[in-house]
């Protein structure tokens, strides 16, 4: 586990594709529970450690995960979240190359609970609910292009079904139409730095993931 900030109020650990953020069906161990072994340990805390779990990364993705060490901060942070006030900006590696380098993405989208995938619809129907995105072309190799998006809402594999609709699955995403898997079972989606307001201390928090430790991310041209 890496983390990249840390304070009292605040923890922000970097997340290796494969991991849970929280505990699920899989009886899988989260990683909410290896930060609070951690904290426990570097601290020499006895009982039980508090840690609150503020939002999740899919289980494929990598990157900045945000937690909170003390009930007001997850109260606080609950809710700058529910308000658009933490910022995450979100890297991914796409095969095909956008026709429009920069644009905002407006769906609809449709969880399907069983199939554990949403669908993109450009307009709406029964169901869906209402998904923005904006991104922007910032680098590239010689086999894939590098795209930094912001979302302005939070839904169920947005990133992930938006650009696929719009022709650009992310790279290793077999789910939204990929044409090969990474080796390690990832996708290339990263969320790469998150930006708020520290819920306690009013500073400004600014942290950024490192990359994957894959080739592809290597000589990106940004």
């Amino acid at each position: 586990m890496q983390v990249i900030y840390e304070d009292n109020h605040v923890i922000i650990v970097h997340k290796e594709s494969g991991e849970i953020v929280q505990g699920d069906k899989t009886g899988d161990r989260p990683l909410s529970e290896t930060v609070k072994e951690w904290i426990k340990e570097k601290y020499a805390k006895p009982g039980n450690v508090f840690l609150g779990v503020v939002h999740r990364l899919d289980r494929p993705v990598s990157g900045l995960v945000v937690f909170a060490k003390t009930s007001k901060a997850l109260a606080r942070l609950n809710e700058m979240f529910r308000k658009g006030e933490v910022h995450k900006t979100y890297w991914a590696l796409v095969q095909t190359p956008p026709a429009v380098p920069e644009a905002t993405l407006t769906d609809w989208l449709v969880r399907n609970e069983r199939q554990n995938k949403s669908y993109a619809y450009d307009h709406e129907v029964p169901g869906s609910k209402k998904s923005i995105l904006h991104y922007k072309t910032i680098g590239s190799t010689d086999r894939y292009t590098l795209l930094e998006v912001n979302l302005l809402t939070g839904r169920h594999h947005q990133i992930r079904c938006q650009l696929a609709n719009m022709g650009c699955p992310i790279k290793g995403d077999l789910k939204y139409g990929a044409r090969r898997s990474n080796p390690d079972g990832s996708i290339s989606l990263l969320s790469h730095r998150v930006e708020f307001i520290h819920p306690v201390s009013k500073e400004n928090i600014s942290a950024v993931s490192p990359l994957p430790a894959d080739r592809a991310w290597e000589g990106v041209k940004k």
